[in-house]
């Protein structure tokens, strides 16, 4: 059972498309045919449901570049403060460019019609609970299949803060990287529960999107109040990178203990690492190509390790 695993990360998505792209190019690797299942949070659901309908890394490159500053709009003329205000009251960004640009990429196409098995995590947050979307691969399945693609990855894309929620049928839903920002572990236990995968079987293959370092200083600030209240000393845009980056390191470390040499995370870290600024595109690309070049005979044996699927969906 070979699984593809993409984590969120907003613009940072770019480099696992980048990195995916000089794969399929080095490897010749058709992803839709290589792996059994793909899946992907938040702006890694872009990626893994472009990959199962069977389009190149390429593309998906193509659409980051494209629309990444429409979607991520930068104003130079609004200082920093407020933009961290309305992060505090509401969301910093209209989700009506990316709408549009996954309605375009993926047209009318559900579910249903993938070329492997996909899986993209999203959050219910009108009841609280997880939301898992999946293409048809069990007969149990009612729920999903008729979904479109597009609104299956809006919904996974809605992070807190930067876009509002999605309403998808009597759900409103919110960003999978809630709860899976690495959806690894996710994916393997729907390949044993769902796909009669032995954990022995599974070989997964993970790709992040830059984990960040740092870390809350002890030092109090000069504004006690709002130390005290936690407006300064948490920061919501800091919080939520712990977040998303706390949750991805766990599933990496689980998913190394269960699968051991079957598993293979191709990541990088950094600070300051930005989940909304396009002109962060070029650089990402660049570590992208960089750790791929650095680690080209490392994928390529894990590439070749890989059994030929047995069955298309």
């Amino acid at each position: 059972m070979n699984i593809l695993s993409i984590d969120g990360g907003g613009i940072r998505g770019i480099y696992s498309a980048y990195l995916l792209q000089r794969i399929q190019e080095e490897f010749k690797v058709d992803f839709a045919d290589r792996f059994d299942l793909i899946a992907g949070t938040s702006t890694g659901s872009i990626v893994a449901a472009a990959l199962a309908i069977g389009l190149k890394p390429h593309a998906i490159v193509a659409l980051y570049e494209k629309h990444g500053e429409a979607i991520f709009p930068q104003s130079a003329w609004v200082p920093a403060a407020w933009r961290s205000a309305r992060k505090l009251f509401g969301s910093s960004y209209s989700n009506t460019v990316l709408q549009q640009a996954l309605v375009k990429q993926f047209g009318k196409k559900t579910l249903s019609q993938t070329h492997t098995n996909l899986i993209l995590p999203a959050t219910n947050i009108g009841e609280g609970v997880v939301h898992v979307q999946k293409s048809n691969y069990d007969s149990e399945f009612v729920r999903d299949p008729s979904v479109k693609i597009a609104d299956a990855v809006l919904a996974s894309c809605a992070a807190p803060s930067f876009f509002d929620p999605h309403k998808l049928g009597p759900y409103l839903l919110a960003d999978g990287g809630l709860w899976a920002n690495n959806p690894a572990l996710v994916s393997i236990v729907d390949a044993k529960r769902r796909l009669g995968a032995s954990i022995e079987d599974v070989r997964l293959l993970s790709i992040g999107t830059g984990s960040e370092e740092f870390s809350y200083s002890q030092k109090k600030s000069r504004f006690a109040w709002l130390w005290k209240h936690g407006l300064v000393w948490w920061g919501p845009k800091k919080l939520i990178d712990l977040l998303l980056s706390l949750q991805s390191q766990t599933s990496h470390n689980m998913a190394f203990l269960l699968l051991q040499e079957r598993y293979l995370r191709i990541n990088f870290s950094g600070k300051d690492l930005s989940l909304d600024d396009p002109k962060t595109i070029d650089d990402l690309k660049a570590r992208a190509d960089l750790n791929f070049t650095h680690q080209a005979p490392t994928i390529r044996k894990f590439i070749e390790s890989l059994p030929a699927r047995k069955e298309r969906p």
